[in-house]
């Protein structure tokens, strides 16, 4: 009986590895694609035409903002796919999924829904982000970034980063730079007034970047090689960790000091610390593929994935 217990024991220290699980559920109306937290209010965009607002402290949604449905390539009706949203003082910034492939842009502002940027338009918009009160960014999947004047709805600039695919973009905290990750594995940082590149980082991804975030100087990437790159811009350094798994999502606590990554098939989240290399622990119960590690500060993150569920997790 001895022996067979220890066995046990064994068996699971080897494969259970101290998982950590969630201490709050959130459960949107469909797929995750984004969030958002702002003010003690967590904003879930999903692929059910909608963002869902909920509490935080009572966990339930308290608003619904509804985007149109459209029409597919058969003619059918179908949810619209909402792509990115985003939050400055009191208007939400939409991205989503339009007709014959297109992508569209709404503000919502004083209980009402503007279309900004309609799917005539014909821009392929995979990412929209603020950087002020009259400004948005847009990441097309031609990999080139717009700014966007919303006051006279016009195009302050339109800058090709590269050849390769669009993948993600990341602003910095006060919004003057941003970080472009492409299919090429190099990133880029442009300034957000007049699309200035700043500077290259290259060497470390060899391949698709699939995410990016960029917190206090700190840069961490998402690789199709199963790397997680670490760019201190500072020191000019830069390691990588290796996953065992496509590291499909990536995110920074505000400080920089720690970064939660996708880390395995069983979508588990991993943190590390980015100074010392120690690993701080393992988080699972997401379903499926991981879509966003959002921190709230350094104790508390979210992970969402294209299943309802966003996880809420606390490090011990």
């Amino acid at each position: 009986m001895i022996k067979i217990f220890t066995i046990l024991i064994l068996i699971t220290s080897l494969y259970g590895v101290n998982i950590q699980k969630p201490t709050a559920k959130f459960i949107s109306s469909g797929a995750v694609t984004d969030i958002v937290y702002r003010d003690a209010k967590l904003y879930s965009a999903t692929d059910a035409s909608c963002i869902d607002i909920f509490d935080t402290k009572t966990k339930k949604i308290i608003q619904k903002i509804k985007v149109s449905q459209i029409k597919d390539f058969m003619g059918d009706i179908i949810d619209s796919k909402v792509y990115s949203v985003d939050i400055i003082k009191d208007k939400i910034l939409i991205l989503s999924q339009a007709q014959k492939g297109a992508r569209r842009i709404h503000i919502y502002e004083n209980d009402k829904l503007e279309l900004i940027i309609p799917y005539t338009e014909k821009l392929f918009i995979a990412k929209a982000k603020f950087v002020d009160d009259n400004t948005i960014l847009l990441g097309l999947l031609s990999n080139e970034i717009i700014s966007y004047d919303l006051k006279n709805k016009k195009v302050n600039y339109r800058v090709a980063i590269s050849q390769s695919k669009f993948s993600n973009f990341a602003l910095n905290e006060d919004k003057s730079e941003v970080v472009v990750a492409d299919e090429s594995g190099d990133l880029k940082i442009h300034a957000t007034k007049d699309a200035k590149l700043l500077k290259e980082l290259s060497g470390q991804n060899l391949d698709n970047v699939f995410q990016v975030d960029y917190k206090q100087g700190i840069i961490a990437t998402a690789g199709q090689d199963r790397r997680v790159v670490i760019y201190t811009l500072k020191f000019h350094s830069s390691y990588y960790e290796h996953a065992k798994f496509l590291v499909y999502s990536v995110g920074l606590s505000p400080s920089g000091k720690i970064v939660g990554y996708a880390s395995d098939e069983e979508n588990n989240v991993v943190l590390f610390d980015t100074v010392t290399k120690t690993k701080l622990g393992t988080f699972g119960g997401n379903k499926m593929t991981l879509t966003n590690i959002l921190f709230i500060n350094e104790k508390e993150f979210f992970a969402a994935s294209d299943d309802k569920t966003i996880n809420l997790y606390k490090i011990k």
